[in-house]
């Protein structure tokens, strides 16, 4: 099959980059960012997803699309970028899929849809996003909603993954371990608050799992790893992957939010993410970010690397190569800027 993917160069694309093509399928990149020397594709278009002449030279003779392209950082993105890339790009691999013939796609939406929801947060829930993220995601899903709902054979697979890590990721999990590893890791508070997470490995099979096993129309699902485990159970898992006893000092929760001030003000002067800020506290240790995956598990499918193995494999990269990799920050610019280009094929 030859297969589209948006957003092929980020951490989930390329992952899936290397699934596939080692399963033998045939592979069309799109991204902002230009691919490694050597990814196994037979075109690649250098192009914004915002852009239809990009989308419309990427799909181009393929049989379906994995859209994974989207703004997603929680600092350095204005709120209409956000609508442009998740909710328009939406529109534009839809209206570009239909010029193509194209009817079957997957897209990745996010467990930030539900918001301030109330537990249980499972797919039949009402999504009340929060944040101009979750709020553009939610957007995006009703263009896909009525693309699919169009019938003709439009088929649409929308994946819900809550934080994604796994080897490759220089983001929230990197960081955690990177500061876990450094000694100067501080608890605050009992950290009993639950957080739902996905392994990359894991996440990949789930959606190689759902995808040839729906029609036409729309079909939802929630990705999460069951059981979950607590913030403290996270940092202790990671802090005996890397040798140590414990994570690191436990302080009370108002200390740490106080000693986090300096860095709020840091950052509000400077423009500047210093990668700590009273936020970021409050969302490791006080929000519980807790969903539900029952739909997916009545599927029939089943995790095959358990949430502490996956932990221990992000832990064994970053040991071996990921601490030298400075984070990169994929971030999209406000408009299009950069012209569609042909890099490969």
């Amino acid at each position: 099959m030859r297969i589209c993917i948006t957003g092929a160069t980020g951490f989930i694309g390329t992952h899936f980059t290397k699934r596939l093509a080692a399963q033998g399928h045939e592979l069309v990149g799109l991204d902002l960012y230009a691919p490694e020397s050597g990814a196994p594709f037979s075109r690649f278009i250098h192009g914004d997803i915002r852009d239809p002449e990009a989308v419309r030279m990427a799909i181009e003779g393929c049989d379906a699309v994995l859209s994974l392209a989207a703004a997603h950082h929680d600092f350095g993105i204005d709120e209409p970028t956000y609508y442009a890339v998740n909710e328009t790009g939406s529109q534009v691999v839809c209206d570009e899929a239909d010029r193509a013939g194209i009817g079957r796609v997957c897209w990745y939406s996010s467990v930030a849809v539900y918001g301030d929801c109330p537990a249980p947060r499972h797919e039949d829930a009402t999504p009340m996003p929060n944040n101009f993220y979750g709020a553009s995601k939610l957007a995006g899903e009703k263009v896909f909603r009525a693309w699919a709902g169009r019938g003709g054979g439009r088929s649409l697979l929308c994946i819900r993954p809550t934080i994604t890590f796994g080897p490759g990721n220089v983001a929230n999990m990197y960081s955690l371990i990177r500061q876990i590893a450094s000694g100067r890791f501080v608890t605050a508070g009992p950290g009993s608050n639950y957080k739902s997470l996905s392994y990359v490995e894991n996440l990949i099979s789930a959606t190689e799992y759902l995808w040839p096993r729906h029609g036409e129309g729309m079909n939802t699902f929630n990705f999460v790893e069951k059981p979950d485990l607590t913030s403290s159970q996270i940092a202790d898992t990671i802090a005996r992957a890397l040798g140590r006893k414990k994570a690191g000092v436990r302080l009370p929760l108002g200390l740490v939010l106080a000693m986090a001030i300096p860095f709020d003000l840091v950052t509000a002067i400077t423009g500047k993410d210093l990668g700590i800020s009273r936020m970021r506290v409050r969302k490791l240790f006080v929000m519980e970010t807790k969903f539900e995956a029952d739909r997916l598990r009545e599927a029939g499918f089943t995790s095959p690397v358990p949430l502490p193995e996956g932990l221990r494999r992000m832990v064994e990269w970053w040991s071996r190569e990921g601490r030298s990799q400075a984070p990169v920050w994929r971030q999209p610019p406000a408009t299009i800027e950069q012209k569609a280009t042909r890099l490969i094929g």
